[in-house]
């Protein structure tokens, strides 16, 4: 079985290109962070590097920036080349098999030190008419302590 699953942030805008036969093509590389920190207290990351191919490609690289998170599934694809001095280079990508946009385009705002001014999106799901409906008396899970904060402030 070869089976590549990553959530990470691409590290550069994803440039559509096209084979020969005119085929799209993109290759980007996911920043992803290790699940344990290192001995400075932060975490490393592995930068990997994966290739998308005809639809996929284009959507990528008309909807992604550098930044953006993204979830790939994929697997593991190896190949080799002779480099300008003749010496046999080895690749190792992920080839992508499905992705998945992970946050909107007004949750990056939200979290980009470069916007200050938050415009919701169509694809915000928030809606302060079923907001006003919750009644707090009858909640489950009111006896289990302080609030919790669902983000990615995690990951970095």
């Amino acid at each position: 079985m070869n089976k590549v699953l990553l959530l990470g942030r691409l590290t550069a805008k994803p440039e559509l290109r096209y084979t020969q036969q005119n085929t799209a093509f993109t290759r980007f590389s996911v920043a992803v962070n290790r699940n344990f920190t290192n001995s400075d207290g932060k975490r490393d990351a592995d930068f990997i590097n994966v290739v998308a191919w005809r639809r996929q490609a284009e959507t990528i690289s008309k909807y992604f920036d550098k930044g953006n998170l993204i979830a790939i599934e994929g697997r593991l694809q190896t190949g080799s080349y002779d480099d300008k001095d003749g010496n046999k280079r080895y690749t190792v990508d992920v080839a992508l098999d499905n992705f998945e946009f992970v946050e909107s385009k007004s949750a990056k705002a939200l979290s980009s030190s470069e916007s200050s001014v938050y415009e919701p999106t169509p694809y915000d799901y928030q809606n302060s008419d079923s907001q006003s409906e919750i009644n707090v008396e009858n909640d489950p899970f009111a006896e289990f302590g302080d609030s919790v904060s669902i983000d990615d402030n995690f990951l970095e």
